[in-house]
């Protein structure tokens, strides 16, 4: 151990931020994918619109979930006991999300294969639903990271998860659900509003900009919800950061105002909350004002700081436990090894950079607009 530059403190913290770097790119760009499919029947009338909305996703949406693999693989190699209590607790939730995500390849391969429209309606609901599930699911989990989760460890270390799928699903979990849909129909909007000209993009920036206030009007509600009426999870005395990953070895008690310390202790960060308010807000603007690419980067910015805001909001916990506080996971108690933590880092210092480099390539082929004429001059569209 002692060959290894960085102590086993400073590695965990390290990850953490990682995986919340991980889960924003996830969000920022497959989120567009997700709203642009949650959107496709309200912004396009026609078949030719329809094919228009698709084809602005379809030639990216397999690189952006690039990012989504990027945060299950950090996750299970990094913060193990975290992979495994969340996707067997949530196993239920994670197979609809991934039959949601299933139907977004069919779709897109299939839709175009017959003339019935019939037929291609059937596959634009599938992107429909392919979008706007894994949205609200994705919510869901997040709004239930901050309730705390139904589970324990036995004495061998073993993860039981004691809750169902619809326990999942309590009304401040549900607005934290509508809270991601509207973030990413917002988002969505904004991808939209860049590719697209005509009706479609006159469409897609009213519904944007609806999108967008719905955003901050539902964020706002939630943090008022969780600053008054829902308790916290605070560790009783200190945790070692570089101490051994046993999440029995410590005490966890439940208290009202618990996940507002650390803002109270660091006043600075209340600007994490404001930006996700005000990101959507001039989203909303700049939408309205046909000013498309601010608008992307202003809900860009809306969807880091609102993830952002959850994470120091919970900080160290990874999950809570509800039926066991003792049990919860943090991040100085569920981590990986020393050593796999530091492989990992070099790993990711490799290719990550490289994942950056390729998307802003592709994204660099594909610019420009999204129209019936190319898509007739196109053989490769869908």
């Amino acid at each position: 151990m002692d060959t290894i530059p960085l102590d086993y403190g400073t590695l965990r913290m390290i990850w953490w931020l990682l995986l919340g770097i991980l889960l924003i790119g996830f969000a920022v760009m497959d989120g567009f994918d997700l709203g642009v499919a949650t959107l496709l029947p309200a912004v396009a009338r026609s078949d030719e619109e329809r094919r228009v909305v698709i084809n602005v996703i379809g030639p990216v949406w397999e690189g952006n979930q690039v990012w989504l693999i990027l945060g299950g693989g950090a996750i299970f190699a990094a913060f193990p006991a975290l992979y495994a209590v969340s996707f067997s607790g949530f196993y239920l939730a994670m197979f609809l999300i991934l039959v949601a995500l299933i139907l977004r390849p069919v779709g897109f391969k299939f839709r175009s294969k017959v003339q019935d429209p019939r037929w291609r309606s059937v596959w634009d609901w599938a992107l429909f639903v392919g979008g706007f599930v894994p949205a609200l699911i994705f919510g869901v989990a997040m709004g239930n990271v901050v309730l705390g989760v139904p589970f324990h460890f036995d004495d061998n270390l073993r993860p039981i998860y004691t809750g169902g799928l619809f326990g999942l699903l309590t009304p401040f979990a549900l607005l934290c659900g509508l809270v991601s849909v509207a973030m990413l129909a917002m988002h969505g909007a904004g991808m939209l509003a860049i590719k697209t000209e005509g009706a479609v993009s006159e469409r897609a920036r009213r519904l944007g900009a609806m999108a967008a206030v719905a955003t901050a009007v539902l964020f706002a509600l939630g943090g008022i919800w969780l600053a008054l009426g829902i308790p916290g999870y605070a560790v009783v005395g200190t945790l070692d950061p570089a101490g051994p990953s046993n999440p029995l070895a410590k005490q966890v008690v439940a208290e009202s105002g618990a996940w507002m310390r650390n803002y109270q202790a660091m006043p600075w960060t209340w600007l994490l909350p404001a930006l996700g308010v005000g990101g959507a807000l001039v989203c909303a603007l700049m939408l309205r004002a046909n000013r498309a690419m601010a608008a992307f980067l202003a809900s860009s910015v809306a969807i880091a700081s609102i993830i952002l805001t959850e994470g120091l909001a919970v900080f160290p916990f990874l999950l809570p436990s509800s039926t066991q506080p003792g049990a919860s996971l943090t991040l100085w108690d569920a981590s990986s090894s020393h050593m796999t933590l530091f492989i990992m880092l070099l790993v990711t210092a490799l290719f990550l950079p490289i994942v950056l480099l390729y998307t802003a390539w592709v994204f660099s082929v594909l610019r420009g607009k999204v129209g019936g004429s190319s898509l007739g001059d196109n053989p490769n569209s869908y």
